[in-house]
């Protein structure tokens, strides 16, 4: 293997140019290293000009206590990187970068302009105000020598650096690039990597029931999943969701998921509540409206004030009742089981779709062999991590991009601190 011998190219590699890497590259070369970006797609940051829909959940504007809180697991680990960089610091960056923000409900922050691509663009700006080098080729390997990365392998030869940070993400979303080459450098370099499951993803039912209503989304309805073998509740919001062809999609059922670990056939159980707004009391007494207003109609024609179009004949099927039974003939008996599945229409979880459909990987390099006061390595010298690659995740709502991000900031300067303190690091 040829090891190439210009110079310029000593000091930290970064491999990975998303939002972890382009924030560690940011801040390590603030500390006067120089720093090269290894992005193996033709431009930066492909993942998160996707995120959010396209509009890009920055952060979360929260307190200390509230991040912690939506951590989904191992939350103590992030105590160093949040203090380094929370969500106030990570705003006032984006601000000082020329990108407006706004928070929005949940203290979601975005882009005023509503636009991923703000965000990104800020991001390779501010890289290239600091002189950061992008070189657009896949990193095959890491080379690590008496136990301290020494640099990274392309085309099969080596190219030095002093440290090496890999940003490399999951495995969602591949098409952008996340293709789990990270995990690879890692358990090249000694690292144990956790079990990888898909998390914030859509959930695929038992049966076909959500196919009959398939590309029907809800608003202002109530989800809540229970855990069918302990009977605890796992997951209750507000918000909106959509049936699909597989099951069910949308921002209440991503953030759903994160909750449901771990995921077995059949062992979770979905509720939807249709009229959150209204209690059973309430509710019955609109039923009765309704029936009064419809009486001579059969069943299946009498719910259209109530239900959009879509639910209402796989509603029906489901309570039991003969949709061509006049509606003055509907016991009140059948009333109560039409009012139970309006405030409880049930739906058995039978997985999650595929990890590539997911937005985040939950697993990843076990934080045991981390040191959190630096991102640095505990098995190999020089070799620092950051982002999603790590077994770090948490709920929708902004915060595993602040993450990203504050891990990112702790790798670069703590990368950069040990280049400068230690100038003789190269193998």
């Amino acid at each position: 293997m040829t090891r190439t011998n210009d110079m310029s190219t000593r000091g930290i590699a970064v491999i990975g140019g998303g939002a972890a890497g382009l924030m560690a590259a940011i801040y390590a070369a603030d500390m006067g290293v120089a720093v090269t970006v290894f992005e193996r797609n033709e431009r930066c940051g492909r993942k998160l000009r996707i995120t959010g829909k396209g509009r890009c959940n920055v952060t979360n504007h929260c307190t200390r206590d509230v991040f912690f809180a939506n951590i989904t697991g191992n939350s103590r680990f992030l105590f160093s990187a949040w203090s380094r960089f929370d969500s106030a610091a990570c705003e006032h960056f984006f601000e000082e970068c020329g990108v407006p923000l706004k928070v929005e409900r949940g203290n979601r922050v975005f882009p005023v302009s509503d636009k991923a691509t703000d965000v990104v663009d800020a991001l390779v700006q501010a890289c290239r105000d600091r002189h950061v080098r992008f070189v657009h080729r896949r990193v095959e390997g890491l080379q690590i020598e008496d136990g301290r990365v020494c640099g990274v392998i392309l085309g099969g030869n080596v190219e030095p650096f002093d440290a090496v940070i890999v940003a490399t993400g999951g495995m969602s979303y591949p098409l952008t690039g996340s293709t789990g080459d990270g995990y690879d450098f890692a358990k090249t370099a000694g690292h144990t990597v956790t079990d990888l499951t898909p998390s914030l993803v859509p959930l695929v039912e038992e049966g076909r029931f959500c196919a009959s209503m398939q590309g029907l989304s809800l608003r202002n309805v109530e989800l809540a999943v229970t855990d069918t073998k302990t009977g605890k509740e796992v997951f209750r919001e507000f918000g909106e969701l959509m049936f699909t062809h597989f099951g069910l999609t949308g921002p209440l059922v991503l953030s759903a998921s994160a909750h449901l670990s771990p995921m077995e056939k059949g062992r979770y159980r979905a509720s939807i509540d249709l009229k959150p707004a209204l209690d059973e009391k309430t509710l019955d007494a609109r039923l009765l409206s309704d029936f009064e207003k419809y009486k001579n109609k059969d069943f299946l024609n009498a719910l259209s004030d109530l239900l959009p179009q879509k639910l209402i004949a796989p509603l029906v099927q489901r309570s039991g009742i003969d949709g061509h039974k006049k509606v003055n003939a509907v016991t009140r008996e059948e009333r109560r089981a039409l009012l139970t599945l309006l405030k409880g229409l049930t739906v058995d979880i039978k997985g999650f779709r595929p990890i590539d459909e997911a937005i985040i990987t939950k697993g990843g390099v076990a934080l045991a062999e981390i040191d959190p006061r630096t991102m640095a390595s505990k098995k190999t010298a020089g070799l620092y991590f950051a982002g999603e690659i790590l077994d770090l995740d948490a709920y929708t709502g902004g915060f595993n991009l602040q993450i990203a991000f504050s891990t990112a900031v702790l790798a670069g300067e703590s990368a950069a601190i040990a280049v400068w303190s230690e100038p003789e690091l190269s193998c």
